[in-house]
């Protein structure tokens, strides 16, 4: 599933609950980590993100940002510190919400819910377990925007990101300006889109795992130097006459091999908004045997800043001639 952050949110619909929608851990990690000039977490209207765990799991860590969500007689709480209405992404999670979960709500009456209930004690717990699909219903009337449920939810989030827990309640404004976002996923744990400066951060390289560097800069970074296995360094200027095509079938082959040794890539360039995603295009063009159109889709949902120079276009298109054998997408009309 890809998340769709430069238009519409593009994941997985209960057709029951056209407002309420699951998300991936890798497109919340990637919400979390926008950018435009700084974090885009520094946007009051952005995210909200819903915390429906007990108030001690919540005390003894959560996700950066998270509101707890508050009982009263019962009843779940509304923040009154939040304009629903104009909030970009509700994101609500609990402890481990499985997909089937959602349709298991609806599915199941009371009398066969019972049933399973006396027969499967793990299915019972399952039944019973969804406060975050409760609290996201709750939502769905309040906002104009899907409200998304983290599948998998605080456990499976936290065991693929443990460096975004926190005991954290109150984030002031500064904080948040100072917060340094992480390189953007574009494929699940394999490979990442980010920029010079988190190419040189050891603590990124070291909370992501990375393995290997595709360095689409002039600029030198520190890590693997003088490893032609583990750096591949394309020094091309950031100007639409620069040629990045004769690099890239090598490219795509030091990243498929990384790939097969279960290395984890860091794709960069300074900015982190032309060169590389270029790069990024036009090897999803070749992994998947796809249109240029379609892997900038990819790309684009992930990371909404990218924004690869015109002449970098043209040479994508000349890539998927290779890559496919024709010229299939057409490029005035506007990818951006």
């Amino acid at each position: 599933m890809l998340l769709g952050l430069g238009t519409a949110p593009s994941f997985r619909l209960d057709h029951r609950m056209a407002d309420l929608v699951f998300c991936e851990p890798t497109e919340l990690y990637n919400i979390l980590n926008q950018v435009t000039k700084l974090s885009r977490l520094t946007e009051p209207n952005y995210l909200c993100l819903f915390d429906v765990r007990s108030k001690w799991e919540y005390d003894e860590s959560h996700v950066i940002t998270a509101l707890r969500v508050k009982k009263k007689g019962g009843e779940y709480l509304i923040p009154e510190s939040v304009d629903l209405e104009c909030v970009k992404y509700c994101v609500v999670y609990d402890n481990n919400t499985s997909f089937m979960e959602m349709f298991v709500k609806d599915a199941v009456s009371e009398e066969e819910e019972e049933d399973e209930e006396d027969n499967t004690n793990e299915r019972g717990k399952d039944l019973v377990s969804g406060a975050a699909v409760e609290y996201g219903r709750i939502l769905t009337q309040l906002t104009h925007h899907p409200v998304y449920i983290l599948r998998g939810g605080y456990e499976r989030f936290s065991g693929l990101y443990h460096f975004f827990r926190t005991q954290k309640i109150i984030w002031m404004p500064q904080e948040l300006d100072a917060f340094q976002p992480y390189p953007i996923e574009i494929i699940p744990g394999k490979i990442f889109l980010g920029d010079f400066s988190q190419a040189c951060n050891p603590k990124v390289q070291k909370d992501l795992r990375i393995n290997a560097h595709v360095n689409v800069s002039m600029e030198t970074s520190p890590f693997f130097v003088d490893d032609p296995d583990r750096l591949l360094h394309i020094q091309i200027e950031d100007s639409s006459e620069s040629k990045i095509f004769p690099f890239l079938r090598h490219l795509c082959h030091f990243i498929e091999i990384h790939l097969h040794l279960g290395s984890v890539v860091l794709v960069f360039s300074t900015q982190g908004i032309s060169r590389s995603c270029a790069a990024m295009v036009a090897f999803l063009m070749h992994k998947n045997q796809e249109t240029l159109k379609r892997s900038w889709a990819h790309v684009k949902n992930c990371k909404n800043n990218m924004r690869p120079n015109w002449g970098l276009v043209t040479q994508l298109l000349e890539w998927e001639k290779i890559v496919l054998g024709n010229f299939v997408t057409d490029i005035s009309d506007p990818l951006y």
